[in-house]
């Protein structure tokens, strides 16, 4: 069995790890493009809302995946049915089919019931091939929800580095808290976990999938 290490933990975290993570903004660049978001302060907003809701039920199918709390196949089911924007719903598959492409590489990853499974049920799969606890896929989940966002502010909207990244730390022990909540739903039905939604970005996404010319797939 696989050992985990905090170094481990790290590689999964990384944002360069070739999951597909970069070619997405989790819904940021339509909001740039309607002017919601355009300072620091807007994108604190962005992240902290992110966070609270998209990131606690990534957290909380992450760690219930890693756990294996509940079949897989359920879980993935649970996403797509608290995901309404079709455009979403494909962007966590493509970014979970890559996921498990890149996890593959690295460790030994057992098959899913589909190859396209949403991206947080592939994190949490991936996350314990490597011998990493529900915790450390719940607080990494997390955290990829608003470090994906954050980076993609930077090339939409040439906000400072430096900034964003404070940004980010401050949001880590928020990070934590989300992911200390996402641990206890585990042993819970799918039914019953966090269905925690964002309607704007959902309409947004919807409407950025009719774009002919943008940055970013999502």
């Amino acid at each position: 069995m696989v050992r985990s290490s905090p170094a481990t933990l790290l590689v999964l975290a990384d944002g360069r790890l070739p999951a597909g993570g970069h070619a997405h903004s989790s819904g940021l660049e339509a909001q740039v493009s309607a002017g919601r978001v355009r300072t620091i302060a807007d994108l604190d907003g962005f992240l902290t809302g992110r966070l609270a809701t998209g990131g606690l039920v990534a957290a909380t199918f992450a760690a219930a995946a890693c756990a294996r709390t509940a079949a897989l196949e359920d879980l993935d089911f649970g996403l797509e049915v608290r995901t309404p924007s079709p455009a979403l719903r494909t962007a966590s598959r493509a970014q979970g089919r890559a996921l498990l492409r890149a996890g593959r590489a690295m460790w030994t990853v057992p098959p899913p019931h589909r190859a396209d499974v949403h991206q947080p049920v592939a994190f949490g799969l991936v996350a314990s091939a490597a011998g990493l606890e529900p915790e450390h896929a719940a607080v990494a989940a997390a955290y990829g929800t608003i470090s994906g966002p954050a980076s993609a502010a930077v090339r939409l909207l040439g906000l400072d580095p430096y900034a964003v990244h404070a940004l980010l730390a401050r949001l880590a022990a928020e990070c934590d808290a989300v992911a200390a909540t996402a641990l206890t739903h585990l042993g819970r039905s799918v039914d019953d976990l966090p269905a925690d939604g964002a309607p704007l970005l959902d309409i947004g996404a919807e409407h950025h999938a009719t774009w002919e010319v943008r940055l970013f797939a999502s």
